[in-house]
């Protein structure tokens, strides 16, 4: 998703050996899908990855193709119908690249490899736990045993695709010296992209920033690769921690629409990049050529298609997020928008901002919302009686709607 800015200077040198590949961004249909209670079925996964192609998404990982005949069978379209479309991707000059998830076992990888071949690009992502929680307890397997068959599964894949991501389950709770030494013998082995996820969502920004700097200074072969970010949200940190990622070296985002995704959640794809739209080059040395005017188009098809509804206050996407209620900041907003939005709605799809009239508005707010619904009064006087009964009737109700404001204009007009 991001491509390092050449126009921008970076204070960190590790920044300096990512030039070599600037393709870099992921959406996941899969992590979507991870989510309790969504399932999508094939026409759905095929509508949102035309989507994500149109928008200018780089990879898009688009299911786990053993997992079910109905996985495999949608990966393979989207592969076969998705991958070779070039619309709304011009200025990028190829498609988008669909990945497919595997574990690290040989029927696995070949069951991915036969539903992902069918894109012009493609990609088999290949995971395996490291942390000792998970190595003893899940697995019950050693460091050794882990090692091994990390480097096995991504020899194999090797000889099928020269596309290969491998992750580390677990990352945010493995060993460090442990951590570098695998992803040391998996680049080895022939990965080309490494994906350090947080998959149980406990590391701080500072932390999981700091682990891709010392893994990126430390692994040897790390100037070969593009690292990746993956972060859960169970403590609300996802895109804050992805955010850390890529202000240390991170070239590769995995991100879903709306943040759905297993437990509380996966970082949050609209998040992360108008994060990046509003701090150009300084805060973050990197670009996207995401279209931004599609987020809200495709954060209400996965709203609709998923059944997983989306907070009010939910950044960027959410019913609220350019609703303003309070006088104070509706006042503000009417004269420029700039004063408490920090993003134009258009930017994101988003029709206009709503000023959304209840007790805490103001008269600003009340004139601009009658001429909306092209109700004149006769000046000021009449507007300042419609705002006390308009204040009378908003401490009796949460929210006062078009039809009261049209009932209480008619009334006074009588």
């Amino acid at each position: 998703m991001f491509r390092r800015d050449d126009r921008t200077t970076s204070n960190h040198h590790h920044h300096q050996h990512q030039d070599h590949d600037k393709q870099v961004s992921k959406s996941a249909i899969d992590s979507c899908e991870q989510s309790p209670g969504v399932t999508f079925t094939v026409p759905e996964k095929l509508q949102i990855a035309r989507e994500l192609s149109r928008m200018g998404v780089d990879v898009c990982e688009a299911g786990f193709p053993v997992s079910s005949e109905g996985d495999f069978d949608a990966v393979s379209r989207i592969a076969k119908e998705v991958g070779p479309l070039m619309e709304g991707r011009e200025a990028i000059g190829k498609p988008m690249r669909i990945a497919g998830l595997s574990r690290a076992v040989q029927s696995d990888i070949l069951r991915t490899y036969e539903a992902v071949k069918h894109a012009p690009l493609h990609r088999i992502h290949i995971f395996l736990a490291t942390s000792d929680i998970h190595l003893t307890h899940k697995l019950r397997i050693s460091r050794e045993e882990c090692v091994k068959r990390a480097c096995e599964a991504v020899r194999y894949a090797r000889t099928l695709c020269d596309n290969i991501e491998f992750s580390p389950e677990d990352a945010g709770r493995t060993d460090r010296a442990f951590l570098v030494h695998v992803l040391g013998e998996v680049i080895k082995a022939g990965a080309t992209t490494l994906n350090v996820p947080d998959t149980v969502g406990i590391c701080t920004p500072e932390e999981y920033g700091g682990m891709f700097r010392e893994l990126i200074e430390k692994t040897p072969g790390a100037d070969t690769v593009t690292w990746s970010a993956h972060c859960q949200n169970d403590l609300g940190l996802a895109t804050a921690n992805t955010l850390s990622a890529i202000q240390n070296g991170v070239r590769q985002a995995e991100v879903t629409i709306n943040g759905i995704g297993e437990r509380a959640g996966n970082t949050s794809l609209e998040e992360v990049i108008m994060a990046i739209h509003t701090h150009p080059n300084e805060t973050f040395p990197v670009y996207h050529q995401i279209n931004t005017k599609s987020i809200y188009k495709i954060s209400q098809l996965v709203l609709q298609t998923s059944g997983m509804a989306i907070q009010p206050h939910k950044a960027i996407v959410g019913a609220n997020a350019f609703a303003h209620e309070s006088g104070i900041h509706q006042d503000g907003v009417l004269k420029h928008p700039s004063t408490y939005e920090i993003i134009d709605p258009a930017e994101v799809g988003v029709p206009s901002n709503a000023i959304v009239l209840g007790k805490s508005s103001g008269r600003n707010a009340l004139r601009a919302k009658l001429a909306e619904l092209g109700i004149q009064l006769s000046g000021d006087d009449a507007l300042q009686r419609l705002f006390a009964r308009f204040k009378a009737l908003a401490d009796k109700k949460t929210k006062v709607t078009d039809h009261d404001l049209v009932a209480l204009a008619e009334d006074q007009l009588v």
